[in-house]
């Protein structure tokens, strides 16, 4: 049996901020248990909650040699759900009451991360023979196992796989004022690890590991061209053959229509007629008006120009006075697109709803009680949400970018196929006239919508194909 180690920033259920988190917490469920012995490490930080703090067991303490001098590592485990958690303890590091501060202070703080993971694993005897690590805030564990354990008998036969998320977060730091990097080789920090006069954890990961994937196939094309490589395209051409990519999934337990917890009616693709219980029912939530003909068009997300609010501002307003649809908008982010929203609402009472916060039970009414889910980011390296709302019969209109092209078929009228709508150029008239297009189909042919959705619930987004490509990585990696 192959033993793998997933060391990440976050995870369900533990902590979670984003996408990463649903990754690292769903991923080792469904990896083959016959094969791989998969455990998870992640920092202990004062903010988990203490209902799950209170599961853990104290598992030992020492003391290593870093840049400041002994410093303490405490580790922990819990189990969740079959899957052996570690926790890294130095309250130094991990106080306060978010995982992520300051980036001055982050990259000092992941840097210790880093090298604990790695001082660690020979004190509870876990020797993974694949050291799969995710985004910056661990892509140093490749750079720090090259440095100062090549010579290390523990760990002769552990290779590394690091997981790029969002190529747009990078770890970059003025090179020495990083403390616990300060005693890297000079190869490393002003070498590997060094891009533009900065230092930058991914770049040094996605040199120094083994392998290189990211969260879809177009996204892993697109890092490789300046308009996408957030300023690493050279490195990711030179390291191509190294790099893959393997789509994410969702949880089918965690996102399920008809045993949902959080939903107050349910339905499946084979009683798709039952959604029209959950739209009346969200629109009663959202303070929407009570119309089974217009098509409610949900958002989830986090309100960042990334996400694509530039475009939906531009046309919010078009798009209401000349189409019978309802906006239901949920979470919070930039406070341009917040007021903004905000001040749709009160123009358009009944029409437009938004909920600038974050609530789990209400995003699972939107993704079941919406007609269609809109997504028009300018760059999306997977994407969870239109993944989600296929799987409640909620048909995505995204923009072809990233994992939205690799998961989302555009509908075709003449051979009945399809499971959304997409549009190609980052514009605003161009997302308003795909929007049309949905509506027309919505509002004059609902047995072809009908039939959409479920060709959207029938898809198989689960963990399950994509774990299998990761065995199959693994498998090659060693």
């Amino acid at each position: 049996m192959k033993k793998i180690l997933f060391a990440a920033s976050e995870g369900n259920p533990f902590i979670k901020t984003g996408g990463l988190a649903d990754v690292v917490g769903a991923l080792p469920k469904y990896l083959d248990k016959a094969q791989f012995d998969v455990r998870v490490m992640l920092p202990k930080y004062m903010c988990i909650p203490e209902q799950l703090k209170q599961k853990m067991t104290y598992v030992t303490e020492f003391y290593a040699d870093m840049p400041r001098g002994q410093e303490y590592i405490g580790i922990y485990e819990s189990v969740s759900e079959g899957i052996h958690y570690y926790f890294i303890d130095n309250e130094h590091y991990f106080a306060g009451d978010s995982p992520y501060h300051q980036i001055f202070e982050d990259v000092n703080k992941f840097a210790f991360f880093s090298r604990a993971v790695l001082a660690s694993l020979p004190v509870i005897g876990f020797c993974p023979n694949i050291l799969h690590c995710h985004d910056w805030q661990a892509a140093l564990i490749p750079a720090f196992l090259d440095a100062f354990y090549r010579e290390d008998a523990f760990y002769r036969s552990t290779h590394t796989i690091l997981t790029i998320h969002n190529q747009k977060f990078q770890g970059r730091w003025v090179i020495d004022d990083i403390e616990n990097c300060r005693d890297l080789p000079a190869s490393c920090r002003y070498q590997a690890m060094e891009a533009y006069g900065e230092s930058n954890f991914l770049k040094a990961g996605i040199l120094y590991a083994d392998k290189v994937t990211t969260v879809s196939e177009t996204y892993a094309k697109e890092i490789q061209c300046q308009e996408g490589g957030e300023g690493l395209d050279g490195v990711m051409r030179q390291i191509s053959g190294k790099l893959s990519g393997i789509v994410n999934g969702i949880d089918y337990t965690e996102y399920d229509p008809l045993h949902d917890p959080l939903l107050d009616a349910h339905f499946s693709a084979h009683s798709l007629n039952r959604k029209k219980r959950c739209k009346q029912l969200l629109q009663k939530a959202m303070g929407l008006d009570t119309d089974h003909s217009a098509m409610v068009l949900g958002i989830v997300s986090r309100m960042t120009e990334q996400k694509g609010f530039d475009l939906v501002n531009y046309i919010m307003e078009e798009m209401l006075d000349t189409m019978h649809v309802q906006v239901a908008i949920l979470g919070t982010g930039e406070d341009r697109y917040q007021d903004s929203f905000r001040f749709f609402a009160q123009k358009y009472p009944g029409r437009v709803s938004s909920f600038i916060t974050y609530s789990e039970e209400l995003a699972h009414k939107i993704y079941a009680g919406a007609d269609a889910f809109l997504m028009p980011s300018q760059f999306e390296p997977c994407g969870l949400s239109q993944l989600i709302s296929m799987r409640y019969g909620t048909i995505p209109i995204v923009r072809e970018t990233g994992g939205l092209k690799d998961t989302v078929e555009a509908y075709n009228e003449i051979w009945h196929t399809g499971t959304g709508f997409s549009f190609a150029n980052y514009n605003a008239d161009e997302m308003l006239s795909i929007i049309r297009y949905a509506y027309r189909v919505f509002s004059d042919t609902p047995r072809e919508w009908k039939a959409m959705a479920k060709r959207c619930m029938e898809t198989d987004n689960s963990w399950e194909s994509s774990a299998r490509k990761y065995e199959a990585l693994y498998a090659k990696t060693l």
